[in-house]
């Protein structure tokens, strides 16, 4: 489905002449077949939120470097591009849905210290795919059980 929308995307972006938008869907399209190809298995939506994820997160620490090096120029490419990216992600997750998700999977874990993260993790992560910061849920769920 969303492997589809991306095709979708890049069809549009090649009759409407968008050059950076076409690069842009082109790289996703690629890096998800890359994927595919290295583990010989097809993407499903989940799947492809990840790499989505993680394209996000890449560019969102090169921006980081760029501004320490003060380079205005790589930073706008940058963020144009995780714009693009998050065209396709889903709605961000506010925090009171972030911590609902955390202290319902607290619960149904019976976690009660930082020994029961992993559990922790493993059921919220999946739930939080590409709405959110893993690092930063992370860090809540550590406060939480800290």
């Amino acid at each position: 489905m969303l492997k589809q929308q991306l095709t979708d995307a890049m069809k549009a972006a090649m009759k409407g002449g968008d050059k950076p938008r076409l690069a842009v869907i082109r790289l996703i399209l690629a890096a998800i077949k890359q994927r595919e190809v290295d583990e010989r298995i097809e993407l499903d939506d989940s799947q492809v939120l990840a790499v989505l994820d993680k394209m996000v997160k890449q560019r969102r620490d090169s921006i980081e470097q760029y501004q320490n090096a003060e380079r205005d120029d790589l930073v706008a490419q940058e963020s144009s591009e995780v714009d693009i990216i998050q065209e396709f992600l889903p709605a961000a997750l506010g925090d009171e849905e972030i911590a609902a998700i955390i202290d319902a999977a607290i619960s149904e874990t019976g976690a009660e210290s930082m020994r029961d993260m992993g559990k922790v993790m493993g059921i919220v992560k999946p739930q939080v795919q590409g709405r959110a910061d893993v690092g930063k849920v992370s860090g809540l769920v550590k406060q939480k059980l800290g």
